[in-house]
């Protein structure tokens, strides 16, 4: 089944949403909510591009984890860690350890840390679709990459981020928001 299923409270809720306490509390609270903000942005693209290749409810349970070991996504913070940081962070469990993954994420920073501010939540929220889409019913009607995923991963790229394509990009813009794939008649879908 691919629609929405009855979670243990009996509320209606996105199939994936119900896999575990955390993705019910990930899924009822966070998912698809607004984020705004350069660092919250910066924090939901690492562990965005993170989770490429891995399973949501790793990164998940990892969360603070990657807070700890990253100063709090703080961008300023961030790109003032050198070699020695990314030896620190290959050693450290509490994250994933992909060389790639943490230069990217510190490369980033650094980039990031010479745009002005707001300008990174700009970015982003300015690849928004227009409003009114209609719900999805089922997981199938869910896309993995949409015109507008692909046209914000270019504007990353040509910005200088790394480790961003089209389907980062799109499960970004369902993390912060940008767009609402919620099910129809799911608890936690927002206004349409």
């Amino acid at each position: 089944m691919t629609g929405v299923l009855a979670g243990p409270d009996g509320g209606l809720r996105c199939p994936w949403g119900l896999a575990t306490e955390d993705y019910i509390a990930y899924h009822d609270t966070e998912w698809g909510r607004p984020v705004h903000g350069d660092d919250a942005l910066y924090e939901r693209l690492c562990l965005e591009a993170f989770q490429s290749g891995l399973s949501w409810l790793t990164i998940l349970r990892r969360r603070e984890g990657f807070r700890a070991a990253f100063a709090g996504f703080e961008i300023g913070k961030v790109a003032e860690f050198g070699a020695a940081d990314v030896e620190r962070l290959l050693g450290d469990e509490g994250i994933i350890r992909n060389r790639a993954k943490i230069e990217a994420t510190l490369a980033n920073a650094k980039t990031l840390a010479g745009w002005g501010a707001g300008e990174l939540d700009a970015l982003i929220w300015s690849h928004a679709p227009a409003p009114g889409r209609a719900a999805p019913k089922d997981t199938a009607e869910i896309p993995a990459v949409t015109p507008e995923s692909t046209a914000l991963a270019k504007t990353l790229k040509k910005a200088g981020i790394r480790f961003v394509g089209p389907t980062t990009a799109y499960a970004l813009m369902q993390a912060c928001g940008l767009v609402d794939d919620h099910l129809v008649r799911c608890v936690a879908r927002g206004p349409s």
